[in-house]
């Protein structure tokens, strides 16, 4: 894809054939702007001005009054920055993102909370020596700020490579004029199936030295790093550094904990190196990052070593900051190769959410301790395991990657998108007595809740960096493939707390933005819209989404039956299911008042009430008449299993009428129309979501089950009018398939979101299509997502929930596109199926 012209460069050690690869000194050739409150149209502002005061009112409430961010903010969205690469750090514990380009610019310690910004001091820089003497030394950054003057910027970006395949990254250097490579892997413990290592907030940096002149050579590389994020706390005062050393069964490391001191949600960061016989490790405890750095600068090239002065450094004054170094040294012999080891642990182990309420403890502190002392003994076991960690992540990924039918930009994408399962404001939290004491107090309902969170503990991550509410539900829907498929016990821990959620209430009033209607923040036996904001108190309030009322949303109670079944078939979890099912009983009695003419079939309302919340839906439509129709499927299918017959029998009842008005109401010859009302555009192709329902079915493994629900030549129809009009009618299928679609084939302009492309609906069509035998048009169809987001626009690491075909893109560093994991669910189906053969007649 993007490496073209700079094949010539040195491959670097170890570098895999696939993933996202491209040159530092790579421009993108787009520049993009998010969407904004001014982009909206002459016709939807006048439509929407009710909504735009109230909106303005609240916000100017939430940003001068309150002093908090809102969850959603229509007038400051991130700008596009294309420069991320592979986040570092597990799951809930924070993450540090190093962009392509080497810098360390995104941060995510405070939990669900984003600080952009490339921290100038934090660097590699390498110094070579030969004969005793000096002879390169040199900061491996192609950038050149305004502080640090007295290092040596600039590394010529022509010379370097970056190479993505999450949880791993390569850096590969080519010295000029020194006949040396250096490839530079990152490694985060991101390991499937494993609930201990892929909490811990660390992350290794393994440095390959490829010596290929005819003497030997003394390589040092040194790691410099800030104590903070450049932001005013770091010049508050009362920040430290000290030197670390940790020798245990036969292994040792030293480094600099950086002790960040804060009235709430102190920290502390651990810079560290493996020592080991033939490796030198020195230390620099404090240097002035906002200074010149001659003093560390000079002290490197005397001796490639630095000065290792003993003992802690003095807290910082107000208005000064203070930075740390580490530096590997050893000899590399001509025409040889040698390895340098360094680490990045940070521990923030309890933590405050925006209410200051309660204080929380992450889940690594159950294997680490929540002293606020563990950087030692995590740097030690980042540095002694990270080569188990990279044995297991090559046994998961190698059968996808060795599977010559894959297509490679499929292989970068399954596995680049995971990077959001980590950075995606996540948390992962011990469970705390008094939350295991309330409940045990709750008797009855839900037996395994408890056990289940003791073990495993809480799992939150957000809508999107932009979007910041926690588990939101109905994009959960899509996203959940990737924990079910790779951590299954965290997607139950998350199926458990919205469990709870849909049993419990919230009576205090609110004004929804949309309609200024006051109602309740949440009603009882209704699926929750998302479990809280992380300015506020998650879990304990919920529904942070205040645009729309969702009590009255069509699609968060079908998802949510239709997730228990999907997972219970994936995992063959029956207490699981029992505890479910009551719930899954109460949500399908709330929603069945949404059929209000008795056919078998819901209506929506004529407002935007489901996960297209700007796009209007009058009557019986195809995404949530195709959803309820196979949540109905699943209830008989539940029924089955448990020994439900009268439930079985009611919904299978409600089956036979729903699928009959579905058809009727609905299927025009050639596919599903958006919806039954007989406004200006009900026949608008709506891409893959007019199949949500078949899409879960087949997940769920139901093949012969899912056709009685959706007669199989209508799906291949739909599959192939979507294929024909939305993707390859839309920039010649170049760019995924377009939300709306007129039978004209143009877009369809009545709503911004049926005018955009949403990544995660797209990879779920691919799976569909997949499913369905439409195995090439799926993998095409993906194809324009991926090449769009990650080649043309670059927006690698932070893959955007929608973007139009010109101009804007909405909501960067979104969950949904996860659901590119249900494309390989579908292709591991379809495999299974061709080595059993065809089915006996």
């Amino acid at each position: 894809g993007l490496m073209g012209r700079y094949e010539g460069l040195a491959s670097g050690v170890g570098v895999p054939p696939w993933g996202w690869r491209l040159c530092l000194a790579h421009q993108f050739g787009e520049r993009r702007k998010p969407y904004q409150a001014g982009d909206v149209s002459a016709s939807d502002a006048f439509r929407h001005l009710g909504l735009a005061l109230r909106y303005f009112r609240w916000w100017y409430r939430k940003t001068r009054v309150e002093k908090r961010r809102p969850v959603i903010d229509l007038f400051n969205p991130q700008p596009l920055r294309q420069i991320y690469g592979c986040p570092l750090g597990g799951f809930g514990g924070g993450t540090i993102t190093r962009g392509w380009r080497g810098d360390f610019c995104r941060w995510q310690l405070n939990p669900g909370l984003y600080h952009y910004k490339a921290v100038a001091a934090d660097q590699f820089t390498v110094c070579l020596r030969r004969k005793g003497q000096t002879v390169y030394q040199q900061v491996l950054s192609v950038e050149r700020p305004s502080s640090l003057q007295g290092w040596n910027w600039g590394f010529c970006a022509h010379y370097a490579f970056y190479h993505g395949l999450y949880p791993r990254a390569w850096t590969v250097y080519q010295l000029p004029g020194q006949d040396v490579v250096l490839t530079c892997r990152q490694v985060a413990p991101i390991i499937p199936h494993d609930y201990q290592d892929t909490s811990l907030p660390v992350g290794a940096f393994v440095w390959e030295v490829e010596n290929n002149g005819s003497q030997d050579l003394d390589v040092s590389l040194m790691f410099t790093f800030r104590n903070g994020m450049e932001t005013k706390e770091d010049r508050a005062g009362g920040h430290w550094n000290e030197p670390f050393g940790l020798e245990r069964d036969g292994h040792c490391v030293r480094g600099v904990m950086l002790h960040h001191c804060l009235p709430v949600n102190s920290y502390t960061l651990a810079i560290s190196a493996r020592e080991k016989v033939g490796t030198t490790v020195t230390h620099l405890t404090t240097f002035d990052p906002a200074g010149t750095g001659q003093d560390v600068w000079h002290d490197l090239l005397a001796d490639g070593k630095l000065e290792s002065p003993p003992g802690k450094s003095k807290p910082t004054e107000k208005g000064e900051a203070c930075a740390a170094a580490v530096c590997a040294s050893c000899t590399v012999p001509a025409h040889g190769q040698g390895t340098l080891e360094f680490g990045l642990a940070w521990d923030m182990p309890r933590i405050h959410f925006g209410s200051k309420e309660r204080e929380h403890q992450r889940r690594y502190t159950r294997f680490f301790g929540s002293d606020g002392d563990a950087c030692p003994a995590l740097s030690h076991h980042l540095l002694t395991h990270y080569e188990g960690w990279e044995e297991k992540i090559e046994a998961w990924q190698r059968p996808i990657l060795e599977d010559s039918e894959l297509p490679a930009w499929y292989k970068s994408a399954l596995f680049n998108e995971l990077y959001f399962l980590a950075d995606g404001g996540t948390v992962w939290l011990q469970l705390l007595p008094e939350d295991a004491a309330s409940l045990a107090a709750k008797p009855g309902l839900l037996s395994q809740h408890l056990p289940l969170l003791q073990e495993y503990g809480r799992f939150a991550y957000l809508e999107g960096q932009e979007y910041r509410m926690y588990n939101t539900y109905d994009v959960h829907f899509y996203a959940s493939f990737a924990l079910a498929m790779l951590w299954p016990k965290l997607e139950l821990s998350l199926e458990y707390d919205v469990a709870s959620a849909v049993v419990n209430e919230d009576p205090r009033p609110r004004v929804y933005l949309m309609s200024g209607q006051t109602a309740q923040v949440k009603l009882c036996n209704v699926v929750p819209h998302d479990i809280g904001d992380p300015e506020d108190e998650p879990w304990q309030r919920v529904n942070a989404y205040l645009i729309h009322d969702t009590a009255s949303w069509k699609d968060l109670n079908l998802k949510f039956v239709l997730q228990v079944f999907r997972n219970y078939r994936l995992m063959q979890d029956s207490a699981y299911l029992q505890d479910m099912w009551p719930v899954c009983l109460a949500v399908m009695e709330s929603e069945l008042k949404f059929d209000t003419d008795g056919d078998g079939l819901i209506e929506n309302s004529g407002f935007a009430d489901q996960t297209y919340d700007a796009w209007v839906v009058t009557g019986a439509s195809a995404y949530c008449g195709g959803l309820w129709l196979a949540a109905v499927c699943v209830m008989c299918q539940m029924a089955e299993v448990l020994g439900a017959g009268e439930v079985r029998q009611k919904y299978s009842a409600i089956l036979t009428k729903g699928t009959e008005a579905f058809e009727r109401l609905l299927w025009n010859g050639k596919y599903y129309n958006y919806d039954s009302s007989r406004r200006a555009s009900p026949s608008s192709i709506m891409v893959s979501d007019q199949l949500a329902g078949q899409w879960f079915l087949r997940a769920c493994g139901l093949g012969e089950g899912a056709s009685e629900v959706f007669p199989q030549s209508h799906v291949q129809s739909a599959l192939k009018t979507i294929f024909e009009m939305n993707v390859m009618g839309f920039s010649q299928g170049t760019m995924g398939a377009v939300n709306g679609m007129r039978p004209s084939g143009v877009p369809d302009t009545s709503s911004l979101q049926a005018d955009e492309v949403w990544v995660g609906v797209v990879y779920a069509l691919a799976a569909t299509m997949i499913q369905e035998g439409l195995v090439e048009e799926g993998f095409r169809t993906a194809e324009g997502c991926y090449r769009t987001v990650w080649e043309r626009l670059g927006m690698a690491f932070q893959t955007p929930e929608a973007f139009c075909q010109k101009r804007v893109f909405r909501s960067l560093a979104y969950m949904r596109p996860l659901s590119i994991w249900s494309m390989q669910l579908a292709w591991e189906h379809r495999a299974a199926a061709a080595r059993a053969g065809p089915a006996p007649s």
